[in-house]
């Protein structure tokens, strides 16, 4: 006769063969998410690149000086004399140097080249290692679920920006234009943040585990998310506004602070040449462009300290760090702001201020992405 079995034998036994696991989301495949993390890292650290190379290519006014868009012939330069005297007198039909640059030495023409040659070289191997990279993940299938759709759209995306900087480009070639229409400029740059930002918020998003993401989801600080969401987009109007600055040199007509010249609003901030509509005035008239752009500053560093003020009072000490590193760059980038003005725009401190930007811009979507998927602490760590 069997010996009776206890009840507890019975669950013990029938818990020891089945097999344990985690959810759904730990058994699905995972993809090479750190490999693909450091591949858009590598992205966005050109794209960072790209965008100083451009600001140093505009403060040079070099950015005409190749009037041909040859996306693939056109990565090799000039290798002989005869090809550079071909391209400089390409240049010389262009208004640039009829209007602004008559006379100039081949060698100064070479000095202006290499900086525009040196912006779209950058631009080719962006889109080389984006399609490198792409191909190789795909070919492998080491791309993270879901994922596909968002690496494709970070390539169109840098695929529109090239056709948008020939456009840009084409604007400065033609009629009495000495450079590039200043809010093709605009769209050109931001274009270039919005890349920067997307590749930054992926890259956040693939430092963690889609199990961690989800859990910290649960955790989410909504009304700090919208009102983060609320600076990003104050600042990226900022951004355009600096661009429609650079767009007409508008940096070095006013070299005083905190008056323009010796005027809060300038007297002739409506002026437009040619009795142009009123409208003009806000893309080229000096006072006007540089005027709406000190006054957003402001806006921004008084909005920038309220997002901080309630991100400091998250429950994470992760948030408010994240939050405190954005009040510290607001008040920086205002202080470059000023000193670049000041300066009349020189070169190292311009490119320090754009370069600013980017930092800044980054700062803003790190803080946002701690508001949406926050990093809980611990007290016996003294991280909460």
């Amino acid at each position: 006769m069997a010996k009776p079995r206890s009840i507890f034998e019975e669950v013990q036994g029938e818990r020891s063969r089945t097999p344990t696991g985690g959810g759904m989301i730990d058994k699905a495949p995972r993809g090479a998410r750190g490999a693909v993390r450091g591949w858009l890292i590598a992205l966005f650290l050109l794209v960072v690149v790209m965008i100083a190379v451009g600001g140093a290519t505009r403060l040079t006014d070099s950015g005409l000086s190749i009037t041909e868009w040859r996306p693939v012939t056109g990565a090799l330069p000039p290798l002989t004399a005869e090809a550079w005297q071909a391209e400089f007198d390409k240049y010389r039909q262009i208004p640039q140097y009829q209007l602004m640059n008559k006379g100039m030495s081949l060698s100064d023409f070479q000095f202006i080249y290499w900086w525009e040659w040196g912006h779209r070289q950058l631009g080719r191997l962006i889109g080389l290692v984006w399609a490198v990279g792409f191909v190789f993940f795909w070919a492998t299938k080491r791309i993270p679920p879901g994922w596909t759709g968002r690496l494709v759209f970070v390539g169109v995306l840098g695929g529109l920006q090239g056709a948008i900087g020939w456009w840009m480009v084409a604007s400065g070639l033609t009629g009495d234009m000495v450079r590039v229409a200043s809010y093709r400029l605009a769209t050109h740059l931001g274009l270039a943040f919005v890349i920067l930002g997307f590749l930054a918020w992926y890259v956040f998003l693939l430092g963690r585990s889609e199990a961690d993401l989800m859990q910290a989801r649960r955790g989410r600080e909504g009304r700090l998310f919208s009102i983060t969401t609320g600076l990003m987009h104050f600042a990226f109007l900022q951004i355009l506004l600096g661009a429609l600055v650079a767009g007409i040199d508008a940096g070095r007509a006013f070299p005083t602070w905190p008056d323009m010249n010796g005027e809060f609003f300038p007297s002739n901030a409506l002026y437009v040449p040619d009795g142009g509509a009123v409208w003009r005035a806000f893309f080229e008239n000096e006072g006007m462009v540089q005027f709406l752009h000190r006054m957003s500053g402001y806006l921004l560093f008084a909005f920038g300290l309220v997002v901080w003020l309630r991100g400091r009072k998250s429950p994470h000490a992760v948030t408010r760090r994240a939050y405190d590193w954005v009040a510290v760059m607001l008040f920086g980038q205002m202080v470059l702001g000023i000193v670049t003005v000041l300066t009349s725009a020189h070169l190292h401190v311009a490119l320090t201020h754009q370069i600013g930007a980017v930092i800044l811009w980054v700062l803003i979507l790190r803080a946002r992405h701690m508001a949406q998927y926050p990093v809980a602490g611990s007290i016996a760590k003294g991280t909460a």
